[in-house]
């Protein structure tokens, strides 16, 4: 059944970016609803492991650290609601926002935090093994592999950058690329060519994530194949990094907002405003370099501010 829903504030995606602006939103009585979107708690539930989020001692799952975050917005009087965001209209205030499940949510500001989801290679292996030795973000699970070997797959900065990032942790760290050469900073090639533990593994991709499934799932090697010989081999590793690229989650909002070439929200420098007043956007949306849950937080919080001081204002 159709419905419709009245807000202050709109906060569309539920990762720590969404919950924290929810949480700040609520404690100012402004009532948020929270749409949480196709991937409820973002990124994170598919981390096992959370270790470098303040204020905790010992590790925390990532699933379980997005419930606390879920769970004291609901405490603040957030309204949580389970639907996808598929039409936005910000051309005039109040703004309208069309759910997939055909709700319509009305709102005096929008905050948007919908994230940004790391690219993966599709492989059904990769998929079983995801947060169990196979990963997106190597500053948020390098620490997991100390005195192991890894691969990172990809050949751009963002696949460098973790390589050379792993060999602070990991024994061994085999970069896998499917071309002859990298499609990376000169600084960053030389540093990589430098560094004895990356070992680079020239025309070549994955074919398959082999793994250990009788107790828990782990990772203990991948299979490769070589794409002028045809070959295959298998690699023993206890992880693998996927490192090609990230695809910021805005297709909804495009031709709404300003975005920069790959999609990201662009915003005002040292705030979370976007070209249209009263629309504001935190966390991996619009963060093409930190990609923290401790980043996406603190933008969340910002974002909540910037839409409570443009509410005391709104006529």
């Amino acid at each position: 059944m159709e419905k419709t829903h009245k807000t202050k504030v709109l906060i569309i995606g539920s990762g720590p970016a969404g919950w924290t602006a929810a949480i700040y939103s609520a404690r100012s009585a402004l009532s948020p609803i929270v749409v949480e979107g196709q991937q409820p708690g973002g990124q994170l539930t598919i981390t096992s492991d959370v270790e470098n989020y303040p204020g905790f001692i010992e590790p925390i799952g990532g699933t379980e650290l997005m419930q606390n975050m879920k769970k004291q917005a609901e405490r603040f009087g957030t309204t949580i609601i389970s639907d996808i965001i598929t039409e936005v209209d910000f051309s005039v205030r109040p703004f309208v926002c069309r759910g997939e499940s055909g709700a319509e949510y009305i709102a005096d500001t929008v905050i948007i935090a919908t994230g940004a989801q790391a690219k993966w290679l599709g492989l059904p292996s990769e998929a079983k093994y995801k947060g169990f030795g196979v990963s997106g973000c190597a500053t948020c699970d390098g620490f997991f592999f100390r005195g192991k070997d890894v691969c990172v797959v990809g050949g751009g900065n963002t696949a460098l950058e973790d390589a050379l990032y792993l060999t602070k942790f990991a024994n061994k760290v085999y970069l896998i690329h499917r071309r002859d050469q990298f499609n990376a900073e000169k600084i960053m090639q030389e540093r990589v060519f430098k560094n004895p533990k990356i070992e680079i593994i020239w025309n070549t991709v994955v074919e398959e994530v082999i793994g250990e499934d009788s107790l828990m799932l782990s990772v203990t090697g991948v299979k490769v194949k070589n794409t002028a010989s045809g070959q295959t081999t298998e690699l023993k590793a206890d992880g693998m990094f996927v490192a090609i690229g990230y695809e910021p989650s805005t297709k909804v909002f495009k031709g709404k907002l300003n975005m920069d070439e790959m999609g990201y929200i662009l915003t005002e420098p040292n705030s979370t405003k976007t070209n249209v007043k009263g629309v504001f956007a935190a966390g991996d949306v619009r963060d093409r370099e930190y990609r923290q849950a401790v980043t996406a937080a603190g933008n969340g919080c910002m974002a909540a501010l910037e839409a409570e001081r443009f509410l005391a204002n709104f006529v």
